[in-house]
C-alpha cells in the first residue's frame, strides 16, 4: 500500500527580510564579524599604516623643478607654449581694447541691444541697469578686464568643449574614454587647476584664461554629446533616405536638432568660466576677481562687496540673456538680420557720438562710494551681533559652538575610527544603495587617499563637507516642501534661488568673513548658502511632479496634508530627494575647499598653500584626493542607474 508524504511547509520569511537591501546588510554583518576582529588584530593603531603610504613629493618635485629651469628655453616652451601664451595676451587684449574704444556707452548699448534681440524689451533694460550699476560701483575698468577675459576664455571653452563633444556624440569609444576625464574634471575643484597653469605659464593672464578653459569646458562637452545622441531617430532616418551624407546629417539634422541642448551648455559654460574667472585672480587675472581678493585680504568688506556686486550683476545677466536664446528662437531670415544690422549701427553710432563728446571713460563724478557705508554697518554689525546678543548669542558665538559642538566630534570620531573600518563603513554604505562595483570604486577612491598620504586631512574635510549636507539637506528640504506646497511662497523665493544660484563661489566668502570671522565655521557657512539652492530647486521640482492621481487618491482616503508629504509625495519623488543630496554633496565640497582661504583648513588650506608657494606636491596631492574624496561620496549618496530604473 502506497504511502502519501504530506510536502513541508515553507516557512514564510517576514516582510522586511525579503528587501534586498536588507540581505546586502546581512551580509555585511557576517563579513564584518569575520574581518574587524582580524584588522583588529593586525592594525590595533588605527592610524593609517606608513606601509601603505606612497611618498611623491620626490617626483613632483622634481618635476616641479625642471619646468622651472627649462621655461625659458627648451623648445616645448618656446614653439608651442610661448605661442599659446601669446595668442591668449594678444586675444585679451584685442578685446580689452575694443572694449575701451566703445566706451561706457556704446557697450551699454551693445549689450542691451543683444538682449533685446535675444529675450525682449525687459531683460535689455535689465541687461542696461546692470552695466550701468557697475560703472556706478567705480568698477567699468575692472567689468571690462573681466569681460575680455571672459570673451576669450569662453570661446576658447565652446570651441574645445563642442569638439570634445562631437567627438563622444558620435563614437561610443570616444564616449567611453571621455566619460571618466570629463567626471574627474568636474570633481576637482577650481583651485586645483590653478597650479599646474602657472607652473608652465608664470603668473598672468595666459595661466588665467587656459585654467577657465580646463574648468568650463566639460558642460558644453557633456550637454554637445547629450543633445547628439538625443536627436530624433525618425528624423535622422528621413534625412539619412534622402540620400544625404554624414556631414550632411550632422550639419542639416543632428546639430539643428541638439540646439537646446548646445545653447545650454553654452550657459553653463559661461557660468563656471565666470567663476573661475574670478578665483583666477589669485594668480595674476586681474579685474573684479583680484578687486575681491585684495579686499578678502585685507577684511575690506565695503570694498569687496562693491566688487562682489558687478559680478553678480554680470552673472545674472549673462545667465538671463544665454537662457532666453536656448527657450526661444531668435532673429532668423531677412527682418532679423536687418533688426541685427539695426542694433550694430545704433551701437556704432552711440560708440562715437561718446567718443566725439570725449565721455568713453566713466565720469568720476557719477561713482557712488558705497565701502564706507558697508564697513560702518560692517562695523556696527561686529559691535552689536558679533558676539554679546542676549539670549541667542552673537555670530561669532554661533560658529564658536558649530565648530566645539558639531565639526570638533564628527572630525575626531572620524580620525579617531580605525582606517579599516571607514574603508568597511564606506563599502557598506555605497553597496547598499548601489552595486558592488559602485562599492569598490567608493572603497579605492578612499584607500587611494590613505595611499596619498592625506589621510587625516582627507577627514577633517569630510567631516566639514557632512556637516555642512546636513545642515544643507535640512534646510533644502524643509524650504523646498514649503516651496512645493504654496505657489505664492515659490514665486517669493524663485528670484532669490536665482541670484544665489548665479553668484560665483567667491563671493559667498565675502558676508560670512564678514559675520563668523575666520575658521571652519564660515566656511561650512558659505557652502551651505552656495548649495542651498540647487537643493531646494531639485527638491521642489521632484514633488510638483508626483503623480497627481496618486494624490488625488490619497486625499480621496482623508489624507492629511502632513500625510500626503510623509506617505506619498515623498516616497515617490525619492530619486529627486537622491539627486539632491548628491548635488548638495558636489557643490559642498568645491566651497568647502575654497574655505581654505578663510581658515577652513584641512586639504582646502593644503591647496592654497600649495598654490601660493609653488609647491606642486603639496597642491596637487590635496587635488588628488579631493577627486578621491569626492568620487567616494558621489558614489556613496547617487543609486545606480539599474537600481533606478527597478524602483529599489
Amino acid at each position: 500500500m502506497a504511502t502519501v508524504t504530506a510536502p513541508v511547509p515553507r516557512i514564510a520569511l517576514p516582510g522586511v527580510l525579503k528587501h534586498r537591501a536588507v540581505h546586502k546588510l546581512l551580509l555585511l554583518a557576517l563579513a564584518a564579524a569575520v574581518l574587524v576582529p582580524l584588522a583588529n588584530a593586525r592594525w590595533a593603531s588605527g592610524s593609517w599604516p606608513d606601509a601603505l603610504t606612497v611618498d611623491l613629493t620626490d617626483p613632483l618635485t622634481r618635476t616641479s623643478d625642471w619646468i622651472i629651469d627649462n621655461r625659458d628655453s627648451h623648445p616645448l616652451f618656446l614653439y608651442f607654449f610661448g605661442h599659446v601664451s601669446n595668442a591668449v595676451v594678444l586675444s585679451v587684449r584685442a578685446v580689452y581694447l575694443v572694449l575701451l574704444a566703445a566706451g561706457w556707452a556704446g557697450v551699454t548699448a551693445f549689450a542691451g541691444l543683444v538682449a533685446w534681440r535675444v529675450a525682449g524689451v525687459r531683460l535689455a533694460l535689465g541687461t542696461a541697469a546692470a552695466f550701468l550699476a557697475c560703472g556706478l560701483l567705480g568698477m567699468w575698468v575692472p567689468t571690462m578686464q573681466t569681460l575680455a577675459l571672459m570673451v576669450v576664455a569662453v570661446l576658447a571653452s565652446v570651441v574645445v568643449g563642442a569638439v570634445l563633444g562631437l567627438a563622444a556624440g558620435l563614437s561610443d569609444r570616444m564616449d567611453r574614454i571621455l566619460r571618466p576625464v570629463l567626471d574627474t574634471m568636474q570633481v576637482l575643484p577650481a583651485f586645483a587647476y590653478l597650479l599646474p597653469v602657472v607652473l608652465v605659464f608664470g603668473i598672468g593672464v595666459p595661466a588665467a584664461v587656459l585654467a577657465t578653459v580646463v574648468y568650463a569646458a566639460p558642460p558644453m562637452a557633456r550637454l554637445t554629446s547629450l543633445g547628439l545622441r538625443g536627436a530624433d531617430k525618425e528624423v535622422l532616418e528621413a534625412v539619412e533616405s534622402l540620400g544625404s551624407t554624414a556631414r550632411q546629417r550632422l550639419l542639416t539634422a543632428r546639430i539643428p536638432l541638439a540646439r537646446k541642448e548646445l545653447l545650454l551648455g553654452l550657459n553653463q559654460t559661461i557660468m563656471m568660466a565666470l567663476s573661475m574667472a574670478v578665483i583666477a585672480s589669485v594668480i595674476g587675472a586681474g579685474g573684479l576677481g583680484d578687486r575681491v581678493y585684495q579686499a578678502l585680504a585685507s577684511v575690506d568688506v565695503g570694498a569687496a562687496l562693491a566688487a562682489g556686486i558687478p559680478i553678480v550683476l554680470l552673472a545674472v545677466v549673462l545667465d538671463r540673456v544665454t537662457g532666453a536664446a536656448g527657450d526661444g528662437t531668435p532673429g532668423a531670415g531677412r527682418s532679423g538680420r536687418a533688426q541685427w544690422a539695426y542694433a550694430l549701427g545704433a551701437t556704432l553710432v552711440v560708440a562715437v557720438a561718446a567718443r566725439l563728446l570725449g565721455r568713453l571713460d566713466w565720469p568720476d563724478a557719477w561713482v557712488l562710494n558705497i565701502a564706507e557705508p558697508v564697513n560702518r554697518a560692517v562695523d556696527w554689525m561686529t559691535a552689536h551681533l558679533y558676539s554679546g546678543v542676549p539670549v541667542v548669542g552673537g555670530t561669532a558665538d554661533w560658529a564658536g559652538h558649530f565648530t566645539t559642538w558639531v565639526l570638533d566630534p564628527v572630525r575626531d570620531g572620524l580620525q579617531g575610527l580605525p582606517w579599516w573600518s571607514v574603508l568597511l563603513i564606506v563599502a557598506a554604505l555605497a553597496w547598499v544603495i548601489g552595486t558592488w562595483q559602485t562599492a569598490l570604486t567608493a572603497v579605492l577612491a578612499m584607500a587611494t587617499i590613505g595611499v596619498l598620504g592625506v589621510w587625516k586631512p582627507s577627514l577633517d574635510t569630510l567631516s566639514q563637507v557632512l556637516a555642512a549636507v546636513a545642515v544643507t539637506l535640512v534646510l533644502g528640504f524643509a524650504i523646498g516642501i514649503t516651496a512645493a506646497r504654496s505657489d505664492r511662497f515659490e514665486r517669493l523665493l524663485r528670484p532669490v534661488l536665482d541670484v544665489f544660484q548665479t553668484m560665483p563661489q567667491f563671493v559667498y566668502l565675502i558676508p560670512v568673513v564678514a559675520l563668523f570671522g575666520v575658521g571652519r565655521a564660515p566656511a561650512v557657512a558659505a557652502a551651505v548658502v552656495y548649495a542651498l539652492p540647487a537643493v531646494v530647486r531639485i527638491t521642489t521640482q521632484g514633488l510638483r511632479q508626483v503623480d497627481q492621481a496618486a494624490m488625488e487618491s490619497a486625499r480621496s482616503l482623508g489624507a492629511t496634508s502632513g500625510q500626503q508629504i510623509r506617505q506619498v509625495q515623498l516616497p515617490l519623488a525619492r530619486p529627486a530627494l537622491l539627486l539632491a543630496v548628491n548635488q548638495g554633496v558636489v557643490l559642498v565640497l568645491a566651497v568647502v575647499i575654497i574655505g581654505g582661504l578663510v581658515g577652513g583648513g584641512a586639504l582646502g588650506y593644503d591647496v592654497v598653500f600649495g598654490l601660493a608657494q609653488g609647491d606642486l606636491a603639496t597642491g596637487l596631492v590635496a587635488g588628488a584626493a579631493i577627486v578621491c574624496l569626492g568620487l567616494m561620496l558621489d558614489r556613496v549618496t547617487q543609486p545606480t542607474e539599474r537600481r533606478a530604473k527597478k524602483g529599489a
